[in-house]
């Protein structure tokens, strides 16, 4: 059991509640903010003569860098919040964080530096990789171990709605910027700006931290002198293989699926099809909102019907919704705003990833559970999937939808997988 059974949500759940999500949008919006100015950064820190496409991969790389950094921050912080408590972790994880991406927005381009500029870059984005390992899984946990078993889904659909706040924070931060400057005060100026006010969240986010409480379940650990004995990493490795394997398969999902539908899709709608930077971005906005209100509800289904059943019916919608939107943001435009908007909605099925995780793992380790099977995952297939994207489309334009599709198909077979697991009694997170 994660906390207490029955009860219902009060007053300082709701406000747990709130404040972590806050927090994390905060945060959240640090680590993506550098793929809306993709473009433009990919201009001023590389060389001016090389093939676009080279420089388009080059950029995508050092925004994956922050993925494959992942796995060693969130182990490192997972490790001691297993063993000194969630909360300690969960606000050091925002001041590493707000001190790189200040960082950024103060660093020369390659005209100033030359080739040290794009090092100096991926070196910052590894550490903002760091700071996100260790906050992802910490919020979940988080949250999880706060409120009633039977409201987890409610709980980690809420805090991943608030995680994806962050994008939403990021796209109308780039909207607004790309709108009130023109294209080369955006490249001379503008593109720092939203690094320097991802800075100022951090610290706010930190501040708001303050007010939180340590979880009941690791506190109540702690007076039974209950905490893991061995090494919370080794216990996982050893004794939780398939619930490691399921989760980094749900985070594959997960992962991919932002990427490419939420982050990468303006951008690959200004370079294939010539659409307008703002008209990308307000149609992404819209289309976060929808994530939003889809992750919400996917936690409440998982209440109510339970996960397996929400992931194959959110896999169905997921894979009818993106294609639709990559096939008529070719074709049809005048389409782009419904199509984006049921897409970032059905996108929404993420929202049930978490309830499975933190559910799959007992609280001894369950930081470490999660951390380990997301960070992996997420540096192979998160940090991949642009690259990837990016050369697949060198092949067929529709790369993108194939690759949707693929990851709708992997999470219907998973829910179908669970399903039976649940008939059989033999996990208890169905």
């Amino acid at each position: 059991m994660l906390h207490e059974n029955s009860r219902r949500l009060n007053r300082q759940d709701y406000k747990t509640l709130s404040l972590a999500a806050l927090g994390g949008a905060l945060e959240f919006y640090d680590f993506i903010i550098f793929v809306f100015f993709a473009a433009v950064i990919g201009d001023l820190f590389f060389p001016p003569d090389i093939p676009d496409w080279l420089r388009q991969v080059q950029t995508f790389a050092i925004f994956a860098a922050g993925y494959l950094a992942r796995p060693l921050g969130g182990i490192i912080m997972a490790h001691f919040g297993d063993s000194r408590g969630r909360k300690k972790m969960f606000s050091l994880s925002i001041l590493l964080m707000a001190l790189p991406t200040l960082a950024m927005g103060m660093l020369p381009t390659y005209a100033t530096l030359g080739i040290a500029a794009p090092v100096l870059l991926l070196l910052l984005r590894v550490l903002q990789g760091a700071a996100i390992g260790g906050e992802v899984p910490g919020a979940w946990v988080f949250v999880a171990e706060h409120v009633p078993g039977k409201r987890t889904g409610f709980a980690c659909g809420t805090l991943t709605a608030g995680l994806t706040a962050g994008i939403l924070l990021g796209s109308v931060v780039a909207t607004l910027i790309t709108t009130s400057l023109s294209a080369q005060q955006v490249a001379d100026f503008g593109w720092r700006i939203p690094f320097f006010l991802g800075g100022l969240f951090g610290f706010v986010a930190l501040y708001l931290r303050r007010w939180l409480h340590e979880t009941p379940v690791f506190t109540e650990m702690q007076a039974r002198k209950a905490l893991t004995a061995d090494l919370p990493l080794k216990t996982v490795v050893v004794s939780h293989k398939r619930s490691v394997a399921i989760s980094m398969l749900l985070t594959w999902l997960l992962s991919a699926c932002i990427v490419v539908v939420i982050l990468m899709a303006p951008a690959l709608m200004q370079k294939q099809h010539g659409l307008p930077a703002a008209l990308t971005l307000q149609a992404n906005s819209l289309a976060t909102v929808m994530l939003i209100v889809g992750c919400v509800l996917a936690g409440v289904i998982v209440d109510r019907v339970g996960a397996a059943k929400t992931l194959m019916a959110g896999s169905l919608l997921l894979a009818a919704s993106s294609w639709a939107f990559f096939h008529f943001a070719a074709t049809a435009p005048q389409y782009l705003f419904i199509t984006y908007a049921l897409a970032g909605l059905f996108v929404g099925v993420v929202g049930v990833v978490p309830f499975i995780m933190v559910t799959a793992f007992p609280a001894e380790v369950r930081f470490t559970g999660i951390s380990f099977s997301y960070n992996v995952a997420y540096a192979i297939f998160g940090g991949l999937t642009p690259v990837f994207v990016t050369l697949i489309m060198r092949l067929t334009p529709m790369g993108p939808a194939w690759y949707v599709l693929g990851l709708a198909a992997l999470g219907f077979c998973l829910g179908i997988y669970l399903q039976r697991e649940n008939r059989s009694q033999s996990l208890s997170y169905c």
